[in-house]
């Protein structure tokens, strides 16, 4: 975990059901549960969303269900609801972690009025999320839906070799090198009186910076692997940590 949220902090998950399938909720407490305790789980959506599809899951996951009636049509009070919660939770002191659960962009504004009060705040979102919410928050956590086996693409020759009902299996990511991690270590180690970074500095820095970074979705299992690919890098182990800085010039 790369965030500075307290140890053992206690955490909100707050599901916009209005915007999200129900499958995302089991991953948005494994997130949330990360930082430490989550004390307040609530769902919002109108009667439609949550007397249907939402139901079943807000009950298994022992979610408070809030459930807002729109008084106009185009008119969604479930957005303000949560909002409004939020900022309760927040100056009560009951919450010090706030994990939303929304692809909804217009939730950042929260996100920037939590994060001016000291609260953590991360996104569980779709692919589809844009890039005002993910830059709103302290950490964006990406979700993606299961594909399911019917659902699956098969190409011909997998379809005569393969049962129909097992999906082709995902080839891995290729291993990208981007070059804003190569900024990034020179920026740190010229301000380090060692002339390198340690890598949890590099990897809280890279987070701030993009809270979408993770090194998986460039192919690497972690970021250690992904500096060891870097030829302009260098790495050292001293004792349990690892430091990075710039290689030396060759003559």
């Amino acid at each position: 975990m790369t965030m500075t949220a307290p140890q053992d902090a206690s955490v909100a998950v707050l599901v916009d059901c209005d915007n999200v399938p129900p499958d995302i909720v089991d991953h948005a407490l494994l997130m949330g549960a990360q930082f430490g305790r989550v004390v307040l789980r609530r769902g919002y959506g109108n009667s439609g969303t949550l007397a249907h599809r939402w139901q079943d899951v807000l009950v298994r996951q022992a979610f408070t269900p809030c459930l807002q009636y729109q008084y106009a049509s185009g008119k969604n009070t479930a957005d303000i609801a949560l909002a409004l919660d939020a900022l309760e939770a927040l100056f009560d002191e009951r919450v010090e972690v706030f994990c939303l659960v929304t692809s909804d962009s217009d939730f950042a504004y929260l996100c920037r009025k939590l994060r001016e009060r000291g609260a953590t705040v991360c996104i569980i979102g779709e692919p589809k999320t844009p890039d005002a919410l993910r830059n709103a928050c302290d950490q964006f956590f990406e979700w993606m839906p299961q594909v399911r086996a019917e659902e699956a693409l098969y190409t011909a020759a997998d379809a005569a070799n393969t049962n129909a009902s097992q999906p082709t299996p995902s080839l891995p990511l290729p291993k990208r090198r981007p070059r804003f991690v190569i900024e990034a270590v020179s920026l740190l180690a010229d301000d380090a009186s060692s002339g390198a970074v340690s890598l949890s500095a590099l990897g809280t820095y890279l987070r701030r910076a993009d809270p979408a970074f993770s090194p998986n979705a460039y192919g690497h299992s972690g970021l250690l692997n992904m500096i060891k690919t870097y030829d302009l890098l260098e790495l050292r182990q001293e004792g349990q940590h690892w430091f990075v800085s710039p290689a030396a010039a060759q003559d």
